[in-house]
């Protein structure tokens, strides 16, 4: 399955035709958050293929636009706090970021390890139906000490490393961590999963549990 990742910031050649050009075979679109809803919906109907979400910390509580409001791009399924099966990939979802301002959608890492945990009993029971846990985990934050920073609005999440060494799932996509520097490191190994920082946009594949592509694994950790 062929998966167009989006994050954080809006790309002129996504909102635009020139997406079927570069675009055309993704089977899945996901958000990993702050990204306008009005965009999402462009790229789902552009593309014409399922669109999965989670909620960044500078998300709206309520978008308006011509067909009234909304709190999610219309069409879109919220992947926060759900394990789903969607045609045999297995996802799962944690919006937002570590508290710093009160703003919605921001978490203590205590409230975060309440969602992770959370998650666990659907998890086990895909490990009892499909013989494993997790393909892909989506959120807005990064795992702790992986693509994190040092200011706190930016740090990473200490759930998500137990959630990779518990539930290993092939791909972790993150956002919330801008890219401005091509040195930035955005795609890490850890253990049996690799993170990408979707910040603009990624693609990857993924076939019966396997990462086929990208094939590049970045660093270790």
């Amino acid at each position: 399955m062929k998966i167009l990742s989006v994050s954080d910031v809006e790309l002129g050649f996504i909102y635009s035709p020139l997406i079927l050009n570069r675009f055309k075979d993704v089977d899945l679109v996901i958000s990993c958050g702050d990204l306008s809803y009005f965009y999402l919906e462009y790229i789902e109907s552009m593309l014409n293929q399922p669109l999965f979400f989670v909620h960044g910390n500078h998300a709206n509580e309520v978008e308006y636009g011509a067909g009234g409001e909304r709190r999610g791009p219309w069409g879109g399924y919220n992947l926060h706090r759900a394990v789903v099966n969607h045609d045999g990939l297995l996802l799962a979802g944690i919006e937002g970021s570590i508290s710093y301002n009160y703003g919605p959608h921001q978490y203590s890492q205590g409230e975060m390890w309440s969602s992770v945990l959370g998650l666990a009993p659907a998890l086990m029971m895909n490990r009892i139906l499909y013989g494993r846990f997790l393909d892909v985990f989506v959120s807005h934050a990064p795992p702790w000490g992986i693509h994190a920073m040092d200011d706190l609005p930016h740090h990473g999440i200490k759930a998500f490393r137990w959630l990779i060494k518990v539930f290993k799932p092939t791909l972790f996509l993150h956002g919330h961590i801008h890219g401005y520097r091509p040195d930035t490191p955005t795609i890490t190994r850890v253990e049996k999963t690799v993170v990408i920082n979707t910040y603009g946009f990624s693609r990857t594949e993924i076939e019966n549990g396997v990462l086929v592509f990208p094939e590049s694994l970045g660093e270790q950790k």
